[in-house]
Parts: C-alpha cells; sequence; structure tokens
C-alpha cells in the first residue's frame, strides 16, 4: 500500500465521532469562527487564523471539509512522527496505530470537531519533530512540520505555551543551534503573523489585545483580584469597583455571563461591549495584583494547574443548549439548507451524543495508566540504549502536558477538554517507544544527524 494511501484511509477512522453523529462535532466557540469569515468581523476572544483557516475547507457549502481535512493533517503528522521515531512507517502498521488511538484515547473526539483544539497535540508532535528529526526526513517533510505547527499555534494562543515548553527540552538534550532554531522557527512565524493580524483588525500589534480579561477572571475567581479591589477602590475609579461585593465569582460566569459585572453598568443596565470596554482596566487591575499578591497568585495558579493536569477524560463538550445560535443564526446566514438540515438532524442536536459517548470512553482511563507505565519503561530502556529520539518523545509529550494543564487551568480555569484534547500523546509515545531500534540503526542515526546539525 502506498504511503498517500495509508495516510488518507486513516483520516476518516481518526474522525470517527462526526460519522457517528452524523454531522461535525460543535461546541458553542465554533460559531465566532464561522462567523468571522462569514460577516468578516474577528472575535474578539480568540485568535483571527482558525476561521479562514476551516473557511478554504468548507467554502460556504460543508463542514465536512474541514473535518475531513483535519483527520489527513493528523494522519499525516502521525506518520512522519512514526518516522522519527523508529526510522520507518509502514502503512498497515500506521493504520493500525491510527485505530487503536481512534478506539482507545480522547484523539478522535477533538479532530471531529470544528474547534482549534484539534492542533493542540499536532504542534507538540510538530516542534518534537523539528528538533530530532533532522536524520529521519526529507526536507519537505521538515518544512511540512513547520507549517502545521506554524498553523497550530496562530489559531490558538493556549497552543503558543505547549510550543515553547518543547522548545526549552530541544535546546537542553540537543545543545545546539540549529536544532533549535528550526523548531523555533515556526513559533517566530505565528508569532509575528498574530501580531500582524491583531494590527489591522484591533489597531494593536500585539499576541491578545483582551488577553488581560481572561486573566482577570481568573485571578478574580482565586481571590487575589478581589484583594487588590478591596484595598484600591473606590479611589481607583475602575468600573469594577461598583460590583466588589459580587465578588469572587466562578470565571467563566464573569467571563461570558448576561449579569457579568463587565456586561452591566452600575445602574444595571446592559453594557456593549463589555469584555472589550474593560481590557485596559484589566490589564491595571491584573499587574498589580500580580505585584501586591505574587506568592497567592502563585499558589492559586499551581493548584488549578495540578487539578487540570489530572482531568483528562472526554466531558463538557457534547451538551446542545449553547448551541441554538450556530442552527438558527450562523448556519443559515453562511451555509445551504442542505448543511442546516444536517445539523438539526445530528445527534449532538437531541442530545443523544453524550449519552453515547460514555461507555466509548469507558476504556480510557485504564489505557492512560497503562500507558504511564508503558512511557515510564520505554524511557528507561531509550536513555539506556541511547536512543534519543526514543527518550525526547516521551520528554517532550511530559512537557507538553505540564504546560497545557499550566495554560488550560492555571491561566483559564481546568476544564476536562482542556487536557483530554492533549492527552492521547502518552499512549502514542508508549506505543512507539516499546522497543529500541537496533544499535546499528542507532549509530546511523546519531552520524546523519551531527552530518546535518
Amino acid at each position: 500500500m502506498h504511503p498517500v494511501i495509508a495516510v488518507l484511509i486513516a483520516a476518516p477512522i481518526l474522525v470517527w465521532p462526526a460519522l457517528l453523529n452524523g454531522y461535525p462535532l460543535l461546541f458553542v466557540d465554533a460559531g465566532a469562527y464561522l462567523l468571522h469569515t462569514i460577516t468578516g468581523e474577528a472575535p474578539w476572544d480568540k485568535t483571527p487564523a482558525y476561521g479562514p483557516l476551516i473557511a478554504l475547507f468548507h467554502q460556504g457549502i460543508t463542514l465536512w471539509a474541514p473535518t475531513l481535512a483535519q483527520g489527513a493533517v493528523t494522519s499525516w503528522v502521525l506518520w512522519v512522527t512514526q518516522r522519527v521515531v523508529r526510522g520507518a512507517a509502514r502503512p498497515w502498521l500506521h493504520l493500525a496505530l491510527c485505530a487503536a488511538l481512534a478506539a482507545l484515547t480522547s484523539q478522535p473526539w477533538f479532530t471531529a470537531m470544528i474547534m482549534p483544539d484539534v492542533f493542540a497535540p499536532l504542534v507538540a508532535l510538530c516542534i518534537y519533530g523539528l528538533g530530532f528529526g533532522e536524520a529521519r526526513l526529507k526536507r519537505a517533510e521538515m518544512l511540512g512540520l513547520g507549517a502545521v505547527a506554524a498553523i497550530g499555534i496562530a489559531v490558538h494562543l493556549s497552543h503558543l505555551p505547549i510550543a515553547l515548553a518543547l522548545l526549552v527540552v530541544i535546546a537542553v538534550l540537543r545543545l545546539r543551534p540549529l536544532p533549535v532554531l528550526r523548531a523555533a522557527a515556526p513559533i517566530a512565524l505565528a508569532v509575528a503573523t498574530l501580531m500582524v493580524a491583531n494590527q489591522q483588525y484591533f489597531g494593536r500589534a500585539t499576541l491578545s489585545p483582551h488577553g488581560s480579561v481572561f486573566m482577570l477572571a481568573r485571578l478574580q475567581d482565586d481571590g487575589t483580584a478581589v484583594q487588590l479591589l478591596r484595598a484600591r477602590c473606590p479611589d481607583a475609579g475602575w468600573h469594577l469597583c461598583h460590583f466588589i461585593a459580587e465578588m469572587p465569582m466562578d470565571s467563566d460566569r464573569f467571563l461570558w455571563g448576561p449579569g457579568s459585572p463587565m456586561n452591566r453598568n452600575e445602574d444595571g443596565t446592559y453594557r456593549l461591549w463589555g469584555a472589550e470596554s474593560i481590557a485596559r482596566e484589566a490589564q491595571q487591575i491584573v499587574g498589580e495584583t500580580l505585584r501586591a499578591y505574587p506568592l497567592d497568585v502563585a499558589r492559586a495558579i499551581a493548584l488549578n494547574t495540578v487539578r487540570q493536569f489530572f482531568m483528562v477524560l472526554i466531558d463538557d463538550m457534547f451538551a446542545p443548549q449553547d448551541l441554538p445560535d450556530l442552527t438558527n443564526l450562523v448556519i443559515p446566514e453562511g451555509f445551504p439548507l442542505s448543511e442546516q438540515l444536517a445539523m438539526r438532524n445530528a445527534m449532538q442536536f437531541s442530545n443523544r451524543l453524550e449519552a453515547i459517548a460514555v461507555p466509548l470512553r469507558a476504556p480510557h482511563g485504564l489505557v492512560l495508566l497503562l500507558a504511564v507505565a508503558l512511557a515510564g519503561f520505554g524511557l528507561w530502556r531509550a536513555v539506556r540504549a541511547r536512543w534519543r529520539e526514543g527518550y525526547a518523545l516521551v520528554l517532550c509529550v511530559l512537557a507538553a502536558l505540564a504546560a497545557n494543564a499550566f495554560v488550560g487551568g492555571g491561566l483559564s480555569k481546568p476544564h476536562y477538554r482542556y487536557q483530554a484534547r492533549i492527552i492521547w500523546l502518552l499512549p502514542l509515545a508508549a506505543v512507539l517507544v516499546a522497543r529500541p531500534p537496533r544499535r546499528d540503526q542507532l549509530a546511523q542515526d546519531h552520524t546523519a544527524s551531527a552530518l546535518r546539525g
């Protein structure tokens, strides 16, 4: 079987929950991404990259195209990762690996969803490949990894800390500038692209024009920002001074609730563009909170990071109650009637998908426990065999999991879907490092790596 055929056959396997559902899986945020290219209005709370990316595929016709594209990209990255780790990838083994990931891990539930979360694990694998794959990959494959990594970082800012964490691992393990520069190139490209895009859309050359609002939501939920408000109000003159009695509150309610202090005036009337208008005030409050209570902030972030690290099951992502706007506003505005009907007939919209997903996710916990043991054993064997690609994969996966927990739970709010989107990298690493290559192959790889830098 030709490798291209194997990669393409694996694509629908990796998005099978969409086939079960009868339509690509959707999350409430998908509406903002779709509206970006329908109305031209960039979402204030997201990067302006994922909407145009999926629009290249759906073309206002069907969301099946970007879903299958996500499956194909995931399949290709898995193929290349096998080549980096094992030295070769074989079509039937590739299909078996993809089928195992699809059946036994959280992987397909995110690849089948119209959300940028699909790129979180792909960014990790691509940066790993750029740092350790020069001896086994062709130039075109390295460029492909760089392109996927740059796109993956650009579509969601939470992927940037993951990439940076892996860059540290590469710098420590390689001790040479070229591998670090190769891995850093897509990171720099993504950062530059986002700054240019935000300058165009929001008039500010920054990574996140309103990122301080999300940090404020976390700090007030933890109580540290509320301490500062009580100490500085009413003299500071901040809008939030009028609502101290209502805080701390859940960070999701603070960000998205119609009764959030951000969305109300002092007299209780609705405040248009509340979150956007409070961004500069949020920046001031966050800065002063970090200076006034650094230890309390660090402690809360650490606790939330640890909590997030172990929230690894698929959950809080199937309920249809947050999706009416998609069926009533977004899809009718930008897609044909057939697409509207297909969406409304999907299992997710009749609240049947979650009941089916519960037994299907039953093996995930056991698989993860087994993966922890196997990955640890594989790491030990790889270190003993001086199999750099093997132990580097395990260390990169652990770094990616830690960074993801930090940015998801520590800086935002612990949710199951945040860690579940990337945890399937652990079983993948456990399988790929189960047996070290032959000594002669390792020697050849080390020689080739030294020659290519």
